[in-house]
């Protein structure tokens, strides 16, 4: 397919999920909150991967309050994820996203071997670090920087590649299939050839680790046993096709809206410098503050109710992750950021129930050692006083544009 010069994947993904153009998105919730847990609205603001999971639906409702967001998540029985076949299925393959019980139980406890913390810890120490490392050597005699384009961006893709197995010099094709894979909305052509492409590159590498296993991620997941059974080709294609935006857009987001409150918030970045334990908590502040995705779908599989509220059979469910984030009746003064909060443990960024993220425990990971090395090779690591603030912005996918930044230059 032809592209024109000045195509930019990245930054076409951005606009279709309102960058630049919605930038107080929890005003908006805040506003559909008021109305009652759950709430009925119009799909065209919903954001088009909702409008299309739910077209033909009876109604089209949404889930606003922390109680709902939990009530719809936590039970696959009454609100089934199959309606992301008519979605992100067409391009992934067919997924844990879209599957329900049993079917989807068996598969994330075949995949979750290649998730163990073994593997965490060797990934911490073989990719991440030096990874971050990598990008800061490039930057850290300068004493200015954008963050986002220098390191959060691309630091992750590096980290999933590595992961995968995928060489150096397919990086930057891999990313921007990652993004025009959730990109259908955009251009459907451009996300399947991009779901083939990666089928072929991911072909290659599960035939070679067949063969010659190594200690990574597709080596797992090629020996990967249950009760004798295995995951055929197909579920690990659809499941690395899955990973690959998940895991590159997931930690750039969080952790560049984590950054992005710090650096509004110096007292509480001199804070987390000055103690290390407030990480834990302050990750979490970060993820319930600003989640990177605020939305994912459901449909209710029969005449129901949450918290009250009729819900008719086959009504597509938008589960507003981010409006449960902020609702004052779970997180008081939830607009502010707060890294001592108490129960910031308590966001649903990752989701909850039996489809919460599979990979969060390395999303985390990978935000502590960003962390840890900004502040242990940035020295007075503040917001840059010649720059605009950074503000995040979005609707569906949020993150701030750039982070620039000053520091005292080694």
């Amino acid at each position: 397919m032809a592209q024109s010069a000045d195509y930019d994947p990245f930054a076409e993904f951005d606009r279709a999920q309102g960058a630049g153009e919605v930038d107080d998105a929890y005003a908006i919730f805040a506003a559909r909150r008021a109305r009652g847990p759950i709430v009925e609205v119009d799909p065209a603001i919903a954001g088009p991967m909702a409008a299309v999971a739910g077209a033909g639906a009876p109604a089209f409702l949404e889930a606003v309050t922390y109680e709902a967001v939990q009530e719809v998540l936590r039970d696959g029985e009454r609100f089934s994820s199959a309606a992301y076949g008519k979605t992100m299925g067409l391009v992934m393959g067919h997924s844990i996203l879209e599957m329900d019980e049993p079917e989807h139980q068996r598969h994330r406890a075949l995949l979750a071997q290649a998730f163990q913390k073994r593997a965490l810890e060797r990934w911490e120490r073989d990719l991440v670090r030096p990874a971050i490392d990598r990008r800061i050597d490039s930057f850290a005699e300068r004493g200015r920087v954008d963050l986002v384009s220098q390191l959060t961006f691309p630091f992750p893709v590096e980290v999933i590649c590595g992961m995968i197995g995928v060489p150096e010099s397919r990086h930057a094709d891999f990313h921007r299939f990652a993004v025009e894979l959730i990109s259908i909305q955009i251009d459907i052509e451009r996300g399947f050839a991009a779901s083939g492409q990666l089928r072929t590159l991911f072909a290659e590498l599960l035939e070679e680790r067949r063969s010659a296993p190594r200690d990574d991620l597709v080596s797992v997941l090629a020996h990967a046993e249950l009760d004798g059974e295995r995951l055929d080709d197909e579920s690990i294609f659809a499941f690395l096709r899955l990973l690959a935006p998940a895991g590159a857009e997931t930690t750039y987001r969080s952790s560049s809206n984590l950054l992005c409150g710090l650096l509004a918030h110096p007292d509480q970045l001199d804070a987390l410098r000055r103690d290390p334990s407030l990480v834990a908590n302050a990750i979490d502040e970060g993820l319930r503050w600003e989640c990177p995705l605020t939305g994912i779908t459901r449909t209710a599989t029969r005449d129901t109710e949450v918290c009250g509220v009729p819900i008719p059979r086959d009504a597509s469910v938008l589960v507003n992750l981010g409006a449960a984030n902020r609702d004052p009746a779970r997180f008081p003064d939830p607009d502010r950021f707060d890294i001592r909060r108490a129960n910031a443990r308590q966001h649903l960024a990752f989701a909850f129930g039996p489809h919460r993220c599979l990979g969060q425990h390395l999303a985390v990971m990978e935000t502590r050692v960003l962390l840890e090395q900004l502040f242990a090779r940035l020295p007075g690591l503040r917001s840059d006083p010649d720059a605009p603030p950074p503000h995040i912005t979005g609707l569906m996918f949020r993150s701030p544009p750039s982070l620039p930044v000053a520091f005292d230059a080694a």
